[in-house]
């Protein structure tokens, strides 16, 4: 495990902020718990470049964790308890000795410590309570993985506090997923925790799902003459979860067709070459987002050896490739039993006014509500922001960094 100095993981003109943000969560909770914290840990949200709805059915993906993220002060606790108060949220106590799932529990904070605290015990790694006052930038529903930045960091807490640090960041992620899925009841890939755990700008190859195949790559966009931003248009991902939880066993269901369970098992050529039955059996949304997966897939190779060649362009082409295939294809837009409710559509048609031939959007994540991206060249910049905001509201455009770091422990000083 990382234990980093926070001149190593913010930018400077961030430094003073940063530095009044961690002291605020130092008073806070002297101010809930009593005591000063001993510890600090951070986890960032994280970015999808590339590879939408790849990840479930063991494709490949484009990521990047962000700087905008959650952090915890921490003191180790010997009551057998994990309590964390959130700041904005009501306190959570879960019962380390007790980590099996409960339904009453689904959807709730307390269900990912629960789930994270059961995956340590499952995998043989050792438990103990803590008392954590949290703070998060990584706001929630807006498509940077909050949830995924939550697990991952009570799993930084638990392996800086009783594993020496031990655990690899690869194994904190699966674990962050199992909490995720089995605890919490949401199908999420293993993109999410990923992304957040190891940090930077991260290819994966999910084929062989036990052992991911993650590489770092080589690109530092603030070359770019380009800024990453973020725009959450404020839909909430709240009862969307049947919509999004319907796209990974569509895809699969044309991989049961050849006998297979997922469609990293088959070809695009299968597919092609059986579309007339599987369309009667399947249906034709299936079908295409089956083709939607095998086209992303291409896309995350083509997009790392652009961005590796330094090939901007080229890279904001394959963006623009992506986003039309989610839109056309994928099909995860808005929702379809709610399409009086269309932000993410109205925002890339924004975006494209602004962009004209320029730059890059996207659907961001999960979709169907919450956030697009955009490579917005530096020129636009200040006109996409305020035009953003304008129809979203103030702060809805965020301009962010990718972040060399995932999960971690920070220095600080109280």
């Amino acid at each position: 495990m990382k234990i980093l100095s926070m001149g190593k993981i913010y930018t400077k003109d961030n430094m003073e902020k940063q530095l009044h943000r961690y002291g605020s969560a130092a008073v806070e909770f002297k101010k809930y718990f009593g005591v000063k914290p001993e510890f600090f840990f951070s986890a960032p949200g994280r970015t999808e470049v590339g590879g939408n709805h790849t990840d479930h059915n063991l494709g490949c993906v484009l990521a990047a964790g962000v700087s905008l993220d959650i952090i915890a002060a921490v003191i180790p606790a010997d009551d057998g308890y994990i309590t964390v108060k959130s700041e904005g949220f009501p306190t959570d106590v879960v019962d380390i000795c007790d980590t099996e799932p409960r339904e009453n529990e689904k959807n709730t904070s307390s269900a990912l410590i629960r789930g994270v605290a059961d995956g340590f015990k499952k995998n043989g790694h050792k438990l103990g309570g803590f008392k954590a006052y949290m703070t998060s930038e990584v706001l929630q529903g807006s498509g940077l993985s909050s949830s995924a930045a939550y697990e991952v960091i009570i799993g930084t807490i638990l392996n800086g506090l009783y594993n020496d640090g031990e655990i690899n960041d690869v194994e904190i992620a699966k674990i962050a997923q199992y909490a995720e899925n089995v605890h919490f009841g949401k199908p999420s890939g293993l993109m999410d925790q990923m992304a957040s755990s190891v940090g930077g700008l991260i290819t994966i190859d999910f084929k062989d799902k036990d052992a991911p195949l993650v590489q770092c790559v080589n690109y530092d966009f603030s070359e770019s003459g380009h800024k990453l931003c973020i725009i959450d248009t404020k839909g909430s991902h709240a009862d969307l979860t049947p919509e999004y939880a319907a796209i990974p066993p569509e895809m699969k269901s044309i991989a049961e067709h050849f006998g297979k369970t997922v469609l990293r098992e088959i070809t695009k050529d299968d597919v092609m070459e059986n579309i007339v039955t599987l369309r009667e059996k399947c249906g034709d949304r299936a079908v295409l987002r089956a083709l939607h997966f095998f086209d992303e897939n291409e896309r995350v190779a083509k997009q790392e050896a652009a961005l590796e060649r330094g090939r901007f362009s080229e890279f904001l082409k394959l963006v623009n490739e992506s986003g039309d295939s989610s839109l056309a294809y994928l099909q995860n837009i808005f929702s379809a039993v709610n399409v009086r409710e269309q932000g993410l559509t109205i925002a890339l048609y924004l975006a494209k006014k602004i962009l004209g031939s320029e730059g890059a959007c996207r659907v961001h994540g999960g979709g169907f509500a919450g956030t697009i991206q955009a490579f917005v060249p530096n020129n636009k910049l200040e006109e996409f922001k305020a035009e953003m905001d304008r129809v979203f509201g103030d702060g809805a455009c965020h301009i962010l960094t990718i972040r060399d770091c995932g999960g971690t422990r920070v220095l600080f000083e109280v």
